[in-house]
């Protein structure tokens, strides 16, 4: 939980939906730097903000039908909203209105002050639509008072921290800015150091200073701050001016961390993003807080692991600092969250220079994540499926559906599957000529489904054949996921050989009503770019090799693969996940070039 300590007068155009907390005193000037002082001096002036005027705010985008205005009357703060196309006057009337509205609603109203809008010191006409009146530096008189008018400010609506914070882990917030962007935005971190440490005698009731502890989106407090409490101001800018500031206050201390963790060794592999023609890509199974957060998880799949550390806001604290450590240009991710994408994940990786792409499963609340490094790609399209629906709605497919309907039991269980395939086709900022297909997917999870996965990788096959040999001739594939599938399995040999005979033990893995005989083939050469790890998954009861990055063998060739962690690591607390891995899968992680 976090506290918002933005000052009361910008509650009603900066609050948060999710807001909640007490006001605090302002920051002591004493406590701030030169160079924070002149920061935050230089975002204030920019403000616009003559002689203690007050603002009215209007907020107008061209795709909505109306736009508001906020601005203080007679002591209250009011939000209009005003057609954009209406005549001037009709709003210069309305605020009039307002401004002499009674809280006693059988008093009669009293007749408003006069309104006015000028612009550059001319009067603006009233019948210009609101739309062309409103400009950014105008000037609103309402009788005596004048407001300077801001037309679309940067703004910064929302603002959040996580509920818990260790040292040694990153801490990014969540954010939504309106008409401004995070590099253009001002960043600073404070912490209160704890009360009654060992020689530390204050003063009863002295109230302690905020210090400085950073500049930057990210903030990672030392271990030295356990204890400490942290404060982030952020003050959102677009380039060319700045907006209101807005604080957010953790409410918990800075926690200890868990120690050494699995992929503390990995990153020593990883201390440096690659550069051209390297591109370093990442498939990971996160476990989704779907199946983690659940009664069976704690007593039956994972009884071996400390409850809190299956808690989503303590497992997300190892994802940020595992993920954000790897320094990946591809990211592929199975089992995320809705929710956690879109309020976790993406913010948290947007910051550290990646942007993200999410597909839902079909009828689930999680799905598959792909994230790119925008400073080495951009996204040329997608071409996303959902794997039992195309099978039967794409042409593509039409010979497969076809031999398929002989067998009923299979069929029927194939289209019951909500398994999902994201393709997308991104270019290398410093080459456009240079593209590549990108393939996420995590096949059907029941051990004895050999032969729906071999159905659902036919299908996927075969889509992304068709992008990169059709759409994109001649472009490299690399096709990373949660397979399901060791080494031995059918699927993973067609995948690697091309061909699947019709005798293949997988057509009968569930039995004579599931059977469905039938020899494939596809054109791709694709190999197992980090080879045959021992496992991927490791849980009580079971551990092997079912994530794979699979590689244009044509295209592409293996720089280095970053090992694994070793089994001590892996089995310190008996299996995954614990205190220290946050998932039952372990990242694979490796090094491509291009031939």
């Amino acid at each position: 939980m976090t506290r918002d300590t933005t000052p009361a007068s910008s509650d009603r155009i900066l609050a948060s939906p999710r807001g909640r907390g007490r006001a605090a005193p302002p920051l002591d000037g004493a406590t701030m730097s030169g160079a924070s002082s002149r920061l935050l001096g230089g975002a204030l002036r920019l403000l616009g903000r003559a002689g203690g005027m007050e603002k009215a705010v209007v907020r107008a985008l061209p795709a909505e039908a109306k736009l508001s205005i906020s601005l203080t009357l007679s002591g209250s703060q009011r939000q209009l909203q005003r057609d954009q196309a209406e005549p001037l006057g009709r709003a210069l009337a309305r605020i009039s209105a307002s401004a002499t509205k009674s809280k006693k609603r059988k008093e009669p109203p009293a007749p408003g002050p006069p309104v006015r809008l000028y612009y550059r010191g001319q009067p603006v006409s009233e019948a210009q639509t609101n739309a062309e009146a409103w400009q950014d530096g105008a000037e609103l008189r309402v009788g005596d008072a004048v407001y300077r008018v801001e037309r679309n400010p940067p703004m910064c609506p929302e603002l959040e921290l996580p509920r818990h914070v260790m040292a040694d882990f990153p801490v990014c917030p969540r954010l939504r800015l309106e008409f401004a962007d995070p590099d253009h935005s001002l960043f600073v971190w404070y912490k209160q150091q704890a009360r009654g440490e060992a020689g530390d005698c204050p003063e009863s009731g002295a109230q302690q200073r905020w210090e400085e502890a950073g500049h930057e989106r990210v903030l990672t407090p030392a271990v030295g701050d356990i204890g400490a409490r942290l404060k982030l101001r952020c003050t959102p800018g677009d380039g060319s001016r700045y907006g209101e500031s807005r604080e957010l206050e953790l409410d918990g201390p800075v926690e200890a961390g868990p120690g050494a963790c699995t992929f503390d060794e990995r990153h020593l592999y990883t201390q440096r993003q690659t550069e051209e023609p390297v591109t370093r890509a990442v498939s990971y199974n996160l476990l989704a807080d779907v199946y983690a957060q659940t009664e069976h998880a704690r007593t039956v799949l994972f009884p071996y692991c400390a409850p809190y550390a299956l808690e989503m806001e303590y497992r997300h604290c190892l994802i940020r600092k595992e993920l954000s450590g790897y320094r990946a240009n591809l990211l592929c991710l199975q089992e995320v969250d809705r929710a956690v994408f879109s309020d976790s994940l993406a913010p948290a990786l947007e910051a550290f220079g990646l942007d993200g792409l999410f597909r839902l499963k079909d009828k689930q609340h999680e799905g598959l994540a792909t994230f790119y490094r925008r400073s080495r790609y951009r996204l040329c399209s997608q071409h996303d499926i959902l794997l039992g629906e195309a099978l039967t709605a794409d042409p593509l497919h039409q010979d497969l559906l076809q031999s398929l309907s002989c067998y009923p039991g299979a069929k029927d269980k194939m289209l019951q599957r909500s398994s999902a395939l994201q393709v997308s086709v991104l270019e290398s900022t410093a080459d456009p000529s240079r593209k590549v297909c990108v393939a996420n997917t995590h096949l059907y999870f029941h051990p004895k489904g050999g032969n729906i996965r071999l159905l659902q990788i036919a299908v996927a096959l075969s889509h992304i054949r068709h992008v990169a040999y059709e759409l994109y001739p001649g472009i490299p594939i690399i096709f990373c996921g949660d397979f399901n599938s060791t080494p031995s399995t059918g699927m993973y040999s067609f995948v690697r050989d091309g061909t699947i005979s019709e005798s293949h033990e997988d057509w009968t893995s569930n039995g004579e009503e599931e059977r469905c005989n039938m020899s494939l083939s596809h054109p791709l050469k694709l190999k197992s770019a980090c080879g045959e790890p021992a496992y991927t998954n490791y849980v009580g009861g079971f551990h092997g090799c079912l994530d794979y990055i699979f590689i244009d063998s044509e295209s592409l060739e293996v720089e280095q693969v970053i090992p694994m962690p070793s089994h001590e690591e892996v089995t310190s607390h008996q299996a995954l996940p614990s205190v220290s891995h946050p998932s039952d899968h372990i990242a694979l992680i490796c090094d491509l070039r291009w031939k």
